[in-house]
């Protein structure tokens, strides 16, 4: 069995004059991407592997994750395919991770994302927010072959405030 984690950047922010690539994170995008990973922390769920956009606001996600779920970093691999908008190259790099890895963890975009975990998995969503995350098992043991999947967990930082 192969398990996608597709968790989508937290809120960045828009008030610095920074290429695209390089914007932050805000003050929401972070109290967001500590609250999911603390909740998904409970889920006892480990990675084999976890891969990056380059972006700032997904890498500095992806290391709150790292840091919460206590995964070396030594797992972490930055991919320029994962900034993408589309999904076809996000496809495309998932299509080509090496079949030792059972469960990955990717840090990306939208539309991309929502794109992907609707072509993927069984259950639809109208937008997968920012720092969503979403799981979806595949039975199969080749990357190469992930078709459509199970949509086994899906979580949005709305529904962990009160």
């Amino acid at each position: 069995m192969k398990q996608i984690l597709f968790i989508r950047h937290a809120k960045s922010s828009w008030e610095y004059d920074v290429n695209d690539i390089d914007r932050p994170l805000n003050s929401r995008g972070l109290n967001d991407a500590n609250l999911m990973s603390n909740h998904f922390k409970s889920y006892k769920i480990r990675p084999d592997m976890v891969f990056s956009s380059p972006a700032n606001r997904a890498l500095t996600t992806c290391k709150i994750f790292l840091k919460t779920l206590n995964i070396d970093q030594n797992r972490l691999v930055i991919d320029t395919n994962l900034y993408d908008f589309g999904g076809q190259m996000v496809m495309d790099f998932i299509k080509s991770v090496d079949d030792t890895h059972s469960c990955i963890m990717i840090f990306g975009h939208n539309h991309a994302f929502t794109t992907l975990v609707n072509e993927l998995g069984d259950q639809f969503i109208g937008n997968l927010p920012t720092c969503g995350l979403a799981k979806i098992d595949f039975d199969t043991d080749q990357w190469s072959k992930i078709n459509k999947g199970h949509t086994d967990i899906l979580l949005f930082p709305k529904e962990l405030k009160s």
